[in-house]
């Protein structure tokens, strides 16, 4: 399949290699789609919502609150994730897998698939039992299901969960292999003193997690409801041969986790951007993934996938829609 797309884009009305990085990354979207005409449109961004019990051990700058406050905003239309996908034209829906908001009104985009009011503190017990686990991962399945069955081709998963950065550390050392300081990074905008409670917190829950036999409950036990939500989604959307467009750093936590419970997974998946968090480029080391940006972002709600967004199109463009050469009757001559 590789030497196949190679040859068609040798075979354009062009020099070989003349669009540089595009033909590579044109590549890597017809390798995800098995396909050499590989589209980008129609395409789905779905927004998963969780919020985390390990907020209450300081390892957050911001307060749970502030989760259901942003999905309201983002409900609104006014938020950056929002204006990033309207100016990518693509259509934005948000799932509540598990916030402590109240019941939100009902809305067009919006689905509320609350398997619980947040985790619990990882860093004392479990986040989450196999059980939750599960039910969040199949709200991701349903979300998966729902948008490939109406026609898209390429899913992006974002996230919105105050605190979330800490059961992505602890899910990059588990299933990366790194250690747990070289997971953890400033989040939202953490202090020296919350940046420490978030290394002891992650250290000890990975522990914990890295000492249980049973793998899905150790991943389980450090993770979110929007993160196994998005796992699923991606597991899903890879079995359907759909691309797979990553965000930041929690995302990618996520696809660690689809990869390890539906392996094979990556070979759908894109990387977005490498956010600033320091523990990402170690989670896209782990996948082999090479972003697509790398413009030290980091805010989550699918906004760096979003942002790439319009270069894989760009990419679907060249595979497409240009002319070879025997077509218009020229020789090779780069």
């Amino acid at each position: 399949m590789i030497d196949d797309i190679r040859a068609h884009l040798d075979a354009l009305a062009k020099p070989r290699g003349a669009m540089g990085r595009l033909e590579a990354l044109a590549q890597e979207l017809a390798l995800t789609q098995g396909r050499i005409d590989a589209r980008t449109s129609p395409r789905q961004a779905v927004l998963f919502a969780g919020d985390h019990g390990c907020v209450g051990e300081g390892v957050s700058a911001w307060p749970s609150e502030v989760t259901p406050m942003m999905v309201a905003t983002i409900l609104s239309g006014r938020a950056t994730s929002n204006a990033l996908a309207a100016a990518a034209d693509c259509p934005l829906r948000v799932v509540d897998v598990g916030t402590i908001a109240p019941k939100l009104a009902p809305h067009p985009h919006f689905r509320a698939a609350r398997v619980a009011q947040g985790t619990q503190p990882l860093g004392q017990r479990a986040a989450m039992d196999v059980a939750q686990f599960d039910a969040a991962w199949a709200v991701g399945v349903e979300e998966a299901e729902a948008a490939i069955d109406a026609g898209a081709v390429l899913l992006i998963a974002g996230e919105m969960g105050i605190g979330n950065t800490t059961p992505a550390a602890c899910l990059t050392a588990l299933l990366a292999g790194i250690a747990p300081d070289a997971a953890v990074g400033r989040g939202a905008g953490a202090d020296d003193a919350v940046l420490a409670n978030k290394r002891r917190v992650v250290t000890a829950a990975v522990a914990r997690a890295a000492a249980m036999s049973d793998r899905r409950a150790a991943i389980a036990s450090v993770a979110g409801f929007e993160i196994a939500a998005m796992a699923g989604f991606y597991a899903t959307g890879a079995a359907r041969g759909v691309t797979l467009l990553l965000d930041g750093y929690v995302t990618t936590a996520a696809a660690l986790i689809a990869q390890a419970l539906a392996p094979g997974s990556v070979s759908a998946m894109i990387a977005g951007h490498r956010s600033a968090e320091p523990g990402h480029g170690a989670a896209l080391a782990a996948l082999r993934l090479t972003p697509v940006l790398d413009w030290e972002m980091r805010l989550g709600e699918g906004s760096g996938a979003l942002t790439a967004l319009p270069l894989l199109d760009a990419a679907a463009a060249l595979l497409n829609d240009v002319v070879r050469l025997d077509q218009i009757g020229a020789d090779r001559a780069d």
